[in-house]
């Protein structure tokens, strides 16, 4: 039986969704177990790492020496843009620990730190140092540099193993808060004075947009006008 045109035509469009769809998913390579996809061959890892500052001190009147006062500064810093959760403040135990505990919390509270955020405590300690410390938390991937593959063999069209590495690297290293990549922040509260406003200009049938003013009309230049 010879087939009709219109069979010809529905195993002709077969293939060619068959085709497409091929193209389109994503290429498992099971010589080499690599993926089309960069954040599968490269995985970017999230894991909390915990930072720590010991600090000499000897009584409250004195307060920090220059330098201890300038790395104080700036752990501080570093907590409150990359931290998560407390601070903590730890103490050698002995005479004075009380007193070394409540100047190094009000300091704490003074350069920005929530009250609520501090923890303070007492150890036993050799070297008589203040130790501050926090968990924040660092993104990372397995070193690029995997050369196995023959890349002078193009038909196979397979994936190379450092493919896309060296982005997910520059994405670890650039991202601002590595928990992010993990679960996205929680959303704030909405604007109900913006809602109201809105509202009430899409009910009278005004634009509902914000106004711009000139210095926001997004013009790059004013050359070509």
């Amino acid at each position: 039986m010879t087939p009709s045109a219109k069979d010809i035509f529905k195993v002709a469009s077969l293939l060619a969704v068959l085709a497409a769809g091929s193209c389109a998913a994503p290429i498992n390579d099971a010589d080499t177990g690599l993926m089309d996809d960069p954040t599968v061959n490269h995985p970017i890892q999230v894991q909390p790492s915990y930072r720590t500052l010991k600090l000499s001190f000897s009584a409250p009147d004195a307060g920090l020496m220059p330098d201890d006062a300038e790395h104080f500064d700036a752990f501080v810093a570093a907590y409150i843009q990359h931290g998560s959760g407390a601070i903590s403040v730890s103490a050698p135990a002995g005479q004075g620990a009380s007193a070394t505990i409540s100047y190094f919390g009000e300091r704490l509270a003074a350069a920005g730190v929530p009250r609520e955020k501090i923890l303070v405590g007492t150890r036993e300690s050799g070297d008589g140092k203040v130790e501050l410390g926090y968990i924040t938390y660092e993104a990372s991937t397995a070193p690029c540099g995997d050369w196995s593959a023959d890349y002078a063999d193009a038909a196979s069209n397979r994936v190379s193993p450092n493919f896309g590495c060296a982005v997910q690297h520059n994405i670890a290293a650039q991202v601002a808060d590595p928990r992010d990549l993990v679960a996205p922040q929680p959303m704030g509260p909405g604007d109900a004075a913006r809602r109201a406003a809105v509202y009430g200009n899409y009910k009278d049938g005004k634009p509902t947009g914000a106004t711009l003013t000139p210095d926001q009309s997004g013009a790059v230049s004013d050359v070509a006008k």
